[in-house]
């Protein structure tokens, strides 16, 4: 890590990212994805009744109507060709595709969310966290710095990753949680917005992530970015960022 971060006290909040940054990145695109897209079919319906997956479902069919992509296009057009399918066979080639391709889509994250609460329930997932992440929690929670969670992935499936990982339940030691829904992870705004709702300034708060355009929109809006550089993480490079490669020497 080099050595240009702020002093401690200069820092009330630290919000982190979390694929590439406090969980390997495989978990999140070898395990959890495929678990979506395998367990998608039978909770539709086994789901497909209940008012939340229905309203979901609305969210995600309207989203396709409003789609640009010529796949997603086709994936619509032979859907209009299912006329008794229901309303979640008609979407699930989407949803599948949505999931394939990463695709930030608010309600299909939520979707996800809700698989995932069943998978770590039943003991199917457990979160894999870097082995200097628990105790880098900790340390900074005692020291009373306030903890939040900025991700693509639900505020549902952000919580149950800390509440299922392989270091016991670690939900507790976070005050906020933020997805989407505050705006997309590379528009500075969506920084300034959090720092609003944490009734913080932005220079009083240390964002952490993998991808350099998150760290841009951040320091964009007044926020002090901190490279995580993690193994197997798609890109390493830091540009002019700190950078840390363990959270062990981070205000410790």
């Amino acid at each position: 890590m080099t050595s240009s971060l702020p002093a401690r006290a200069a820092i009330s909040h630290i919000i982190l990212d979390i694929e590439g940054t406090t969980c390997p990145f495989a978990f999140v695109k070898e395990t959890l994805f495929p678990y979506a897209a395998d367990q998608l079919e039978g909770f539709l319906a086994a789901e497909a009744s209940n008012p939340q997956v229905e309203q979901l479902l609305r969210a995600v069919e309207h989203a396709w109507e409003h789609e640009d992509n010529h796949e997603a296009l086709e994936l619509l057009a032979n859907a209009r060709f299912a006329a008794n399918a229901s309303t979640a066979q008609r979407l699930l080639p989407y949803l599948k595709w949505l999931i394939r391709c990463d695709k930030k889509l608010t309600p299909l994250k939520d979707l996800q969310g809700l698989i995932w609460e069943r998978g770590y329930e039943a003991g199917h997932l457990c979160a894999p966290l870097f082995e200097d992440v628990p105790p880098a929690l900790q340390r900074w929670e005692r020291m009373g710095i306030q903890l939040g969670v900025y991700s693509s992935g639900s505020i549902k499936a952000q919580q149950l990753l800390y509440a299922h990982s392989i270091a016991g339940n670690l939900q507790p030691l976070f005050t906020s949680w933020f997805d989407t829904r505050i705006g997309t992870k590379q528009d500075a705004s969506s920084y300034t917005a959090i720092a609003f709702q944490l009734k913080a300034k932005p220079k009083d708060i240390l964002f952490i992530s993998d991808v350099i355009a998150e760290l841009h929109a951040a320091s964009a809006a007044g926020m002090h970015p901190l490279l995580s550089d993690r193994p197997g993480n798609p890109s390493r490079e830091a540009g002019t960022y700190p950078v840390a490669r363990s959270f062990a020497a981070v205000y410790s």
